[in-house]
């Protein structure tokens, strides 16, 4: 349903007398291709022109694998996008490469950012001042087969609560052929999707360990809180007993949706897309709590910057745009179409929305969820990545992949600090 633009100093947090007002012009909003993130968007912009005719925004979109080279590419041209999409972890490229502009305080206060926002939004912040404001905030949570875990005796009304218990489903839900190869996996797993977060600040703090110096500077998972988290996890795919296996169906979503694993972990941001199976009934709960109780969670979001080379009406009519899309409406626009948690706190935890059974779990997560700052989030994931590999095809130890890994994050990072 469209509904008309209400955006005021109060509930969006901007100053809309300081944006002036833009005549006759078109702007540029670029984004990676994610189905239900295209038709949310595209959505928000139908609003956002009805109530600002003076104003057109071209949506544009580019496969998630060329996104910031294109955006890079465009900048070098002397061109771009005036808005654009960027996962928090590559503020710190997108900033040294000339690509977006800060905030005008005049128009996003810097105390509305932070009083109205969850505290995760501090990623975009850098010496004070702020690089970009998200929509949606994302949390993780377990996904899990109900109708898998009936067939297997298990109540499908009580999903996994403990590591243990995760660990007592996936025995008991995966599948095999007569030759022992597996049909349908306990788990759905890959570093490539959410398992490196999940193990990053999951699984290394609930071993006792945390992933890196409070600074951010220095890589701690290589101690004995980090092997801990390591081996439990790589238990899972290696081994006779192995209740998943690495790269199943090339990626665990698409494992889950396909009916052939019990369970998976994945985030807010895959409700939109698991919202159309319909061969099978699904559910979500928290992450699941080591033995004392405790869990730990990640979170994370894509934010919306302004282009570095937006200026004089092109940039108030940017201001304008991402002051909408970053508006108590626009969140729920998003809530409904793609599933991402508002980033507004206030919009976030409603009573329907805490109480809710797919929404709830992943806004509970968000108390107790870390947001990694990253200073190169691809070549960052490429290291645990590899470090799976290293284990699950190569042979290697457990303990001699993780101190690779942390030797080839620490020389990362080093170079990066070394920079600055």
């Amino acid at each position: 349903m469209r509904r008309a633009l209400a955006v005021t100093t109060l509930s969006a947090g901007v100053s809309l007398a300081a944006l002036g007002s833009a005549q006759a012009v078109e702007i540029e909003y670029w984004q990676y291709v994610f189905d239900t993130r295209v038709q949310a968007m595209d959505q928000l912009i139908a609003n956002f022109e009805e109530a600002n005719p003076d104003i057109t925004v071209n949506h544009q979109t580019f496969p998630y694998a060329d996104y910031q080279t294109r955006v890079v590419a465009a900048n070098v041209a002397g061109q771009g996008p005036d808005v654009a999409q960027l996962f928090y972890g590559w503020l710190d490229n997108f900033i040294a490469g000339g690509l977006i502009q800060p905030l005008d305080p005049d128009v996003f206060p810097t105390e509305d950012i932070e009083s109205d926002f969850f505290p995760i939004v501090s990623a975009m912040e850098r010496d004070g001042q702020y690089w970009g404001l998200p929509t949606a905030v994302r949390s993780l949570a377990l996904f899990y087969n109900k109708d898998i875990l009936e067939a297997a005796g298990l109540d499908p009304e009580s999903p996994p609560q403990t590591l243990d218990e995760l660990v007592e489903a996936a025995q008991a839900t995966v599948q095999r052929d007569g030759g022992g190869n597996i049909t349908s996996v306990g788990i759905a797993m890959g570093m490539a999707g959410q398992d490196h977060q999940w193990w990053r600040e999951g699984l290394v703090r609930q071993f006792g360990g945390q992933p890196y110096s409070d600074d951010g500077r220095t890589v701690t998972y290589n101690d004995e809180a980090g092997l801990a988290a390591t081996t439990w996890q790589a238990d899972l795919y290696l081994g006779d007993d192995a209740v998943t296996q690495i790269a199943f169906m090339d990626e665990p979503q698409a494992a889950f949706r396909a009916g052939r694993a019990a369970m998976t972990i994945d985030g807010t941001f895959r409700l939109g897309a698991f919202s159309e199976i319909t061969d099978f009934e699904w559910g979500v709960t928290e992450l699941p709590a080591n033995e004392d109780g405790m869990r730990s969670n990640y979170a994370s979001y894509f934010a919306n910057a302004i282009g570095a080379r937006a200026e004089g009406e092109e940039l108030e009519a940017a201001q304008k745009f991402l002051a909408y899309i970053s508006s108590p409406e626009a969140m729920e626009i998003w809530l409904e179409v793609v599933g991402e948690l508002p980033a507004r706190q206030e919009v976030a935890l409603t009573e329907e929305n805490l109480s809710d059974p797919i929404y709830g779990p992943f806004l509970a997560g968000l108390e107790y969820a870390h947001t990694t700052i990253f200073v190169d989030e691809a070549a960052q994931r490429q290291v645990a990545i590899d470090m799976e590999s290293r284990i699950s095809l190569q042979g290697q130890s457990p303990a001699d992949s993780l101190a690779a890994a942390a030797a080839e994050e620490q020389a990362i990072l080093d170079e990066f600090y070394a920079n600055q």
